[in-house]
This record gives C-alpha cells, sequence and structure tokens, in this order.
C-alpha cells in the first residue's frame, strides 16, 4: 500500500489528506499545534463571488467532504455583504470536530501537538520526516502543507510584531517548511509597494462586548456594516492585507463585521482606543489575534515552485497545496490545491499518472495562471483568489462565473471529471 505523510493540518493537509485516503493509501497527517485548520479557525468565509464555482467544481470531482463540513457547521447561508454575493460562513466553534469526523470517516490518521522540525533524505527525495518529539514517520511520498504564515521572527521583521494570533507559534512552535527542509527554492511573497509578506485578515472581536443592536444584526442577518466617522478612518491600511478581495471603499468608511460565532472583523487590525470611538465598540475587545489592535501575523514567507501537478520543483516525490502552492488566498482555495496534490501524491507513488486538471474549469486555471504569474516580478506583488481582486475579475473575463450550481457541474461531467477523486489508485 502506498504510504502518504502529509505535514500540516489546516485545510490544504486536511484537504490533501482525504484525497489520498479515498485515492486508496494509508495516510498520516501532522499537525504541530492541538487543533487542526489553522487561520481556519478564524477565518469561515466560503462560496462567496467566484469561490461558489470553485466549491461546485470540487463537489463535482469527488472532492467535497471538507465544503460539506463547512455546510453542516454554516451559521448563515447565501447572503450578501458588499462587494460580495450568495456566501456562507461557518461556526468557527464547531468547524474542526467536525473535519476531524471527516478525517475519521477517510481512514486518515492524525497527530496534534506533532510539529515536524527535521526531514531525512535521500538524495533529493524524502524518505522520513521526524517530529520534535523525536518520532520518525516514513512514506513513499508527502505533502507541505505547512502554510506560509510567521514564525514570530517574520512577525517581527515584516509586520508588527508578535500579535498573538491563531496560529500560536509561542505556544507550539513556529512553522518549520518541509520543502525547505528537503533543499527547495522557495521564494517570499510581496505587496503592491514591493515589500514582503501581506498581513493576515482574520481577526475576531468578542460579540458579546458590541452593542446589543449589533449583536442583533449579525445574529439575524450574518453581517452587520456600521459607518466610521470620517476622523476615526484608516487609510491604506487595507493595502497590507493579503485579502485583497476585500480592500474595497466600503471596507475602509466602515466597519464591516460578519458572524462566524464572533464577530469577524474585516481589517487586518484596528488599534483598540480607535475602535472603541466607534458607537456601539466603546467596549470591544479582540478574540483573536488578541493583540489585534497592533496587527496580525504575516504570510507569504514561503512560498513554493511547483508544476501544474503541484508537484514541488526539486525535490523528487514532495507535492504542496494551499499558500505553499503559490499566492492563493483563502479556504476554498486551499481545499482545492491540497485535494489535488494528495491525489497526485498517490498516483506519483502508484506510477500512474498525475492529474492536471483542465484550465476550463476555474480550479485548473487559477492553478495554470498563478503557477505562471508567481514566477514573474510583477505578479508576486498580487494576492490570488476566487472571491475578488485580479483572479476574479479574471474568471468574469473568461466567462467562468456562475452561480448556477447545475452549469458548474455539467461542464465538469462534459470535460469527463466527474468523481475523479473518488477513484481508488492503488
Amino acid at each position: 500500500m502506498v504510504k502518504v505523510v502529509v505535514v500540516g493540518g489546516g485545510w490544504a493537509g486536511t484537504g490533501a489528506a482525504i484525497a489520498a485516503a479515498k485515492a486508496g493509501a494509508k495516510v498520516t497527517l501532522l499537525e504541530r499545534a492541538d487543533m487542526l485548520l489553522g487561520t481556519g479557525l478564524v477565518g469561515g468565509i466560503m462560496r462567496n463571488n467566484g469561490r461558489m464555482v470553485a466549491t461546485e467544481e470540487a463537489i463535482a470531482m469527488g472532492g467535497g467532504e471538507l465544503f460539506d463540513a463547512c455546510d453542516e457547521t454554516a451559521r448563515h447561508k447565501d447572503f450578501e455583504f458588499p462587494g460580495h454575493k450568495h456566501a456562507t460562513v461557518y461556526d468557527v466553534a464547531k468547524v474542526e470536530p467536525a473535519v476531524r469526523r471527516k478525517l475519521d470517516a477517510a481512514g486518515v490518521e492524525y497527530f496534534t501537538e506533532a510539529r515536524f522540525n527535521d526531514v531525512v533524505m535521500d538524495g533529493k527525495k524524502i524518505v522520513a520526516v521526524k517530529t520534535e518529539d523525536g518520532r520518525t514517520f516514513e512514506a513513499d511520498v508527502f505533502v507541505d502543507a505547512t502554510g506560509t504564515a510567521g514564525p514570530q521572527g517574520n512577525c517581527a521583521k515584516y509586520g508588527n510584531g508578535c500579535a498573538m494570533c491563531v496560529l500560536r507559534c509561542p505556544s507550539f512552535g513556529p512553522r518549520v517548511s518541509l520543502a525547505g527542509k528537503a533543499g527547495a527554492t522557495e521564494f517570499m511573497g510581496k505587496k503592491g509597494d514591493g515589500s514582503f509578506g501581506a498581513m493576515s485578515g482574520s481577526c475576531k472581536l468578542h460579540k458579546d462586548s458590541l452593542a446589543e443592536d449589533i449583536q442583533k444584526e449579525l445574529n439575524e442577518k450574518g453581517v452587520a456594516v456600521i459607518p466610521i466617522p470620517v476622523e476615526l478612518r484608516k487609510t491604506g491600511v487595507l493595502a497590507k492585507k493579503a485579502c485583497q478581495q476585500y480592500a474595497l471603499p466600503e471596507f475602509e468608511e466602515n466597519i464591516i463585521l460578519l458572524d462566524t460565532g464572533h464577530a469577524k472583523l474585516m481589517t487586518p487590525y484596528y488599534k483598540l482606543d480607535q475602535l472603541r470611538q466607534v458607537p456601539g465598540f466603546e467596549n470591544a475587545r479582540f478574540e483573536d489575534p488578541y493583540a489585534g489592535g497592533k496587527g496580525n501575523s504575516m504570510r507569504y514567507m514561503a512560498v513554493s515552485f511547483r508544476d501544474n501537478f503541484l508537484k514541488v520543483e526539486g525535490v523528487d516525490n514532495l507535492f504542496c497545496g494551499g499558500e505553499k502552492a503559490g499566492l492563493l488566498v483563502g479556504h476554498t482555495e486551499a481545499i482545492v490545491t491540497g485535494t489535488l496534490a494528495g491525489r497526485n501524491a498517490v498516483a506519483f507513488a502508484a506510477g500512474k499518472d498525475l492529474l492536471e486538471l483542465p484550465t476550463e474549469l476555474a480550479i485548473g486555471d487559477a492553478i495554470d495562471y498563478v503557477g505562471k504569474q508567481m514566477r514573474t516580478e510583477e505578479g508576486i506583488k498580487f494576492k490570488y483568489t476566487f472571491s475578488g481582486s485580479v483572479y476574479f475579475k479574471r474568471m468574469q473575463e473568461l466567462g467562468m462565473y456562475t452561480a448556477d450550481k447545475a452549469a458548474i457541474h455539467a461542464k465538469v461531467a462534459k470535460l469527463g471529471m466527474t468523481g475523479i477523486y473518488s477513484q481508488k489508485l492503488c
């Protein structure tokens, strides 16, 4: 039986693990923290704009388990907020156990508090990975889903310092890149001004710390839009944000909150003293990052060069997903790339043909397009997502964007891709 080790238990890693297990492999998933999902524990936004297309493509291809987990724990479905249509937000307190159940159902063996910190190599081939507690995990093929955020040194050098975010480097140790340890060349993404990295926008406020009318609106509608007095508006800060699909005028002129169980603040950070001057926020308190008035984690510090199969260049038996696979932003983007990486990892080890998704599909086009763009000096200044900014515009220009689920599934069928992720490979 093919053995696969996935390092990193975020959306990409869990997607890779499930896909590899469904393809017939024995799968081990390693996560350094005590919970899975990483930034997925504070994010929550699904299906908005072009993410609807990518989601339904993945479901039609047989890779829908994690999207089901999000739908099963959704607090609000099919609602709008500025610049975004037909969104779903899941409950950040319930989604992680739901994902564990999906892993259990797929037969994935997973370990939390299992921080990867070293690799055993045979030339350019990975033989095994090691964890800091002394365990060694051998496999035929590996998937790097370690992400690109942190560690604390990068947050200090390129951001505003450690903000005590959900990644919890002080508690569980900083991220270690599997691709980097194996000798692959990596690069750092840039912001539009040429500086390195981008700041995560996953901030939560205690919902109970907000005015009752704001809480009521969030609970009923899933979104609350509160105008910011002109003298308290922040200018330019949204350019620092990884999620450029939310760098719209409405997000600078208003405080926009989404209901994920907490109140998701759609700005990378807001000085607490200033935030409390906005009516309704007099008692506001950050939930995560706990120093959210200071900043947030810095991302895109270690991106891998890879091909359209998501095989990492320079290492014989390594695939990657999520932010490791390019300047991709979001849960949906992580799930769909992780799923392809997991499936192809098994195909590679089993001596089967690797799958390259057709560019007629949004997922296939995004993987191809971002792969090309991240090799250019201009391209690494952008962040790519199905839900907005430059890639969503591309989807619209190519006629790929639709909210017609039946049409999306029909397109997948026409291309012969229906159920491709449900096929056994070994």
